[in-house]
């Protein structure tokens, strides 16, 4: 079975995909431009509500994976 990618990863694969800024993405989400900057390049983590409101902005959608 394939197994799924950690949701960090998604999610800032999801952002880049995106073609949005930081600037736009953090206005539609409610998260800083920087941290966008931060999360993106690997330097740091986002917790799980920031997670959240970046996959509302993005359209996505957060579940468990059985």
């Amino acid at each position: 079975m394939k197994q799924p990618k950690p949701i960090d990863a998604a999610l800032a694969a999801a952002i880049k995909k995106s073609g949005l800024t930081h600037y736009s993405l953090g206005q539609m989400a409610g998260v800083a431009p920087a941290q966008l900057d931060r999360f993106v390049s690997g330097e740091r983590g986002v917790s799980l509500a920031t997670a959240a409101k970046l996959c509302v902005a993005l359209g996505l959608e957060l579940r468990p994976v059985a």
